[in-house]
């Protein structure tokens, strides 16, 4: 196959689709606007000695058989278990650390409510039948509801299949947990509060909600999916950040012969007799091709990149509505030395993500006041201290720290840059309550707002997933009724990014599925 393609974007779902086609034998050229490839997973240095995952900042979403395909281990990739899930600590004394040891992980629980420990397990036992089913889902192509193909008949006899084998009780709680709030779910299964605002967490991460908004608990279900070396359920550090992860997946790509291009950004998506036939670049440049895949958020592609002339009203007018809201605020800070929390955890907490929400109600809370105000007084903050793990990102006896934050109004757009400050000083404040002394240890700090993630990394709306995951954006609806087959309206443009099924978050899956669907088309 002699196939010129172009993938517009070099982020890893980008990289990961480059690898398979130019596996096939494609003439594949990725370009990439900034000046490191990788996208959101990237590691940079933002003060001298100090690295850090820019934007995403853990693994557990990446698929397995994508890291065997594309060699990933033997690029460099090493992903490290983290011994510890979470760490939830409470004004309240009532701290959670949640070990990937189920055993450590029933102790954990039990010393907080008994009770809890033994609904924790029947919780598990559920979600465990469940989750191979959303795997297998997630590794499909969605069918196309719009005029069904023998191949979209095929699709939904081979979900149906799987779907039938679930017993009565598994398909109540699949339905529960797709039409319901992950609030009411969590508070109707336990009575800690440490416990619910640790599982709850997964519903509002990236999601710009309260976890008592309905369609929440599919946003914990995305979240639990994943796993690390082969062990479901569990979270780990990629050895070198995030970026090891790009890294690893380029160097695949380049011993396949694709050209990566950085510092080459995309200025317009060229289309003739109504098909996709180039691109024009910023700098000008003119570059034919016979296939383009774009690995950008669907928002910015249909709106931005291509003429309105060539766009059908009505998907335009989808994509002005499209909704990208992950109400995310990033920090990343050097620090001096590691944080002590109020409630004298165990020392391997610290490993894991240390969660300071700690109830559904603080959740709702910082919620509601981002809509009132534009941004949460207390947010929800994780922090994550890669450097404990991985000590090549600080010098010795000094670490980074990762703040993922919520809840910040993505649609401020650029008055963020007047209220950058009064945000980040809400989020040191709240760490501050948990672990005092905070403040002093910070030597440098990394800001980013939802307006400089769309900036720097083409994040609409700051949005980490492309696009929000309800279920109007999910599945075949993702990103529009249609498109879900990785192809547009558009002869030869095609999509595999995040903003395609089966949603965001390091995993790969889209960029593999879409050239799945390419190369079955050629």
């Amino acid at each position: 196959m002699s196939k010129r393609i172009i993938i517009v974007g070099g982020g890893h779902n980008g990289l990961v689709c480059a690898c398979y086609l130019a596996r096939a034998g494609a003439d594949v050229t990725v370009l990439e606007r900034r000046d490191i490839l990788g996208g959101a997973a990237v590691t940079e240095e933002f003060h001298p000695g100090f690295r850090n995952s820019t934007a995403s900042y853990t693994v557990s979403l990446l698929q397995q058989k994508i890291i065997r395909d594309l060699n990933l281990a033997a690029h460099g990739l090493e992903i490290r278990p983290r011994a510890v899930n979470n760490y939830v600590p409470c004004e309240s004394g009532d701290d959670l650390v949640m070990y990937a040891d189920s055993d450590r992980a029933r102790s954990s629980v039990e010393r907080l409510h008994p009770e809890d420990a033994d609904a924790l397990e029947v919780y598990v036992r559920k979600l465990d039948r469940i989750v191979p089913l959303i795997r297998d889902v997630m590794m499909m192509t969605p069918p196309a509801l719009t005029g069904l193909s023998l191949s979209d008949a095929t699709r939904l006899f081979r979900l149906s299949r799987h779907y039938l084998q679930l017993g009565d009780e598994d398909k109540r709680f699949l339905f529960r947990l797709l039409g319901s709030s992950a609030g009411e779910i969590l508070d109707d299964t336990f009575r800690s509060d440490s416990i619910k605002a640790l599982l709850g967490f997964d519903a509002v991460v990236g999601h710009y909600a309260s976890p008592y908004s309905p369609g929440s608990a599919y946003v914990l279900l995305h979240h639990v999916v994943g796993e690390v070396n082969g062990k479901s359920g569990t979270w780990g550090h990629a050895m070198g950040g995030m970026g090891a992860i790009s890294d690893a997946i380029a160097a695949e790509a380049r011993r396949l012969g694709v050209r990566l291009e950085t510092g080459a950004g995309v200025r317009e998506i060229q289309v003739r007799s109504g098909r996709a036939t180039g691109v024009t670049t910023l700098a000008g440049d003119q570059l034919e091709a016979d296939l383009i895949v774009a690995n950008t958020n669907p928002k910015l592609l249909f709106l931005d990149l291509l003429d309105p002339s060539v766009v059908r009203a009505e998907t335009r007018t989808h994509f002005q509505q499209y909704r990208c809201q992950s109400g995310t605020f990033r920090l990343n800070v050097a620090l001096s030395g590691l944080p002590a929390f109020a409630g004298s955890p165990d020392p391997e907490a610290l490993t894991g993500g240390i969660i300071m929400a700690p109830s559904l109600r603080y959740m709702d809370q910082a919620y509601a006041d981002a809509r009132a105000h534009g941004m949460s007084k207390r947010p929800i903050v994780e922090m994550l201290i890669p450097s404990l793990v991985d000590d090549s990102l600080a010098p010795p006896g000094q670490h980074v720290a990762s703040l993922f934050c919520q809840h910040f109004d993505p649609g401020l757009g650029d008055e963020w840059d007047a209220r950058r400050d009064e945000a980040v000083g809400n989020i040191l404040d709240t760490v501050e309550s948990f672990a005092p002394g905070f403040r002093s240890l910070i030597i440098a700090r990394q800001v980013h707002s939802p307006h400089d993630l769309e900036r720097k990394f083409g994040l609409v709306g700051g949005d980490i997933f492309h696009g929000r995951l309800s279920l109007d954006q999910l599945f075949s609806a993702r990103p529009m009724l249609g498109m879900a087959q990785y192809r547009t309206e558009i002869d030869g443009l095609w999509l595999c990014g995040s903003g395609a099924h089966p949603g965001g978050g390091v995993s790969g899956i889209p960029g593999h599925n879409a050239a799945r669907e390419i190369l079955q088309a050629l």
